[in-house]
């Protein structure tokens, strides 16, 4: 056997190779002790926990999975058996329970509806016509006043010198012409000196005249018999001309203005009768007549404005209040009024439900045969007309006599069942009274 070459240890007084070639002495390090476990390895404790999160969120996962899954399957079973069920007949909800109605005919007074608004026949705001300071007030706010009254003084110191001045001119101006007519009579002036004292008299009273005018001027007057509003103007206060004093309103009669479409034109004309009702005067009713229809027809909205006159001997109607305007026909017509309730209402066209009995209806489970339904509804177009109240006007569509229903049309279809139950059905009034509106 070959002998292998003793290895020399290094000794202190010589350099060893490890000094010369630092990483050389690394490379002969003994690796360390393994204690027995050289086969396993070495994970950090930060991605021990990273592991152990990961799955757990994955077995989190895979629960809810397996939990849908189970839930989808549970109401698919459910659905199906539903399904069978109402196939079979088995399951059949209640028909819808409905009120209802036997329509009758009756008479109408037809009428054309419309909203007004009250206008005062004579109504101004009574204003100063030449400036001044006010020296007087003669009335009060509210207050009923005639014609000629006195409301208002203004100061006239100035224009009361200025009638004085003219009076003594005036009366300068008579003297003169007295005497020269003495004198023409006589034939000792000239034609020319008696007309000149004849224009200076007249020139005299003109100037007069004018001063008086203008102490009127400042001398404020009702213009009318009426209701005066709320004062606008104080004692000692200057006034320019135009500035207001106070309103005044001749209520009684009182002007309705309203407007209706340009295809009622046939319908009604001056002196056809109307009634007024306001939701400031309660019930009561205002009669009165048409007086005036305007002659043109208004370009955008194509209605017709008119006017009609009421009676207002208690001034409950005042000036800028609206009511509903009702224009009464001269001959009535024969409607079937059916509550309001009643109608379905939709763009193609408004409908009610007749009751119908042994209805025939295409079988659900086969389409070419037929059943009898002991209580059903048959839907029917209708065409409808004016409204009064509670109730509307059925032109077409319907026959005296046939029952409809008047509660419940919202959860009704065509040639479907239904219950009717009447025990308790919804008011309806030509004149309805709400205790709460």
């Amino acid at each position: 056997m070959p002998v292998s070459p003793t290895t020399q240890e290094p000794t202190l007084s010589e350099p060893s190779a490890a000094s010369a070639h630092p990483n050389a002495a690394r490379a002969i390090q003994p690796p360390p002790a393994n204690h027995g476990h050289a086969n396993l390895v070495t994970v950090a404790p930060h991605r021990r926990q990273l592991v152990v999160v990961i799955a757990w969120v994955e077995a989190a996962i895979l629960g809810m999975l397996v939990i849908a899954a189970g839930f989808g399957i549970f109401k698919l079973t459910q659905i199906k058996k539903m399904q069978a069920l109402s196939d079979s007949g088995a399951f059949t909800p209640p028909p819808p329970a409905v009120t209802t109605t036997v329509v009758h005919a009756v008479k109408w007074l037809p009428t054309l509806h419309s909203v007004g608004s009250l206008e005062a026949v004579q109504g101004v705001t009574v204003s100063a016509d030449l400036p001044g300071i006010i020296r007087e007030i003669n009335f009060e706010s509210g207050k009923a006043v005639k014609k000629g009254d006195i409301l208002v003084r203004l100061i006239t110191d100035q224009e009361q010198s200025q009638l004085e001045s003219s009076q003594a001119a005036r009366d300068l101006s008579v003297y003169q012409l007295k005497r020269q007519r003495d004198l023409r009579e006589k034939n000792t002036n000239s034609q020319s000196d008696f007309d000149n004292a004849e224009a200076t008299e007249r020139q005299a009273e003109a100037m007069v005249a004018n001063s008086r005018a203008a102490i009127d001027r400042k001398t404020i007057r009702a213009p009318f018999d009426g209701i005066l509003g709320i004062r606008k103007a104080s004692l000692g206060q200057y006034l320019n001309s135009g500035d207001p004093v106070v309103t005044l309103q001749s209520m009684d009669p009182i002007y309705v203005n309203f407007s209706l479409p340009q295809q009622n034109l046939k319908d009604f004309s001056v002196g056809s009768a109307v009634e007024v009702r306001t939701d400031a005067t309660g019930d009561t009713v205002f009669q009165g007549k048409i007086t005036a229809i305007n002659s043109l027809v208004d370009e955008t909205t194509r209605n017709v404005q008119a006017q009609a006159t009421l009676a207002n001997p208690e001034l409950k109607l005042r000036p800028g209040m609206f009511g509903t305007v009702e224009v009464l026909q001269a001959k009535e017509n024969e409607v079937l009024p059916v509550p309001g309730s009643a109608i379905s209402y939709a763009p193609y066209g408004n409908s009610v439900f007749i009751i119908t009995k042994d209805l025939e209806v295409p079988d659900p489970k086969d389409p070419k045969k037929k059943i009898k339904l002991p209580l059903g509804v048959r839907q029917q177009f209708v065409k409808t007309g004016e409204t009064k109240g509670d109730l509307v006007a059925v032109l077409s569509g319907l026959k005296e006599g046939e029952e409809i229903v008047s509660g419940g049309v919202f959860k009704l279809q065509n040639n479907g069942a239904v219950q009717i139950n009447n025990s308790v059905k919804p008011g309806a009034d030509e004149n309805p009274h709400p205790e709460e509106s």
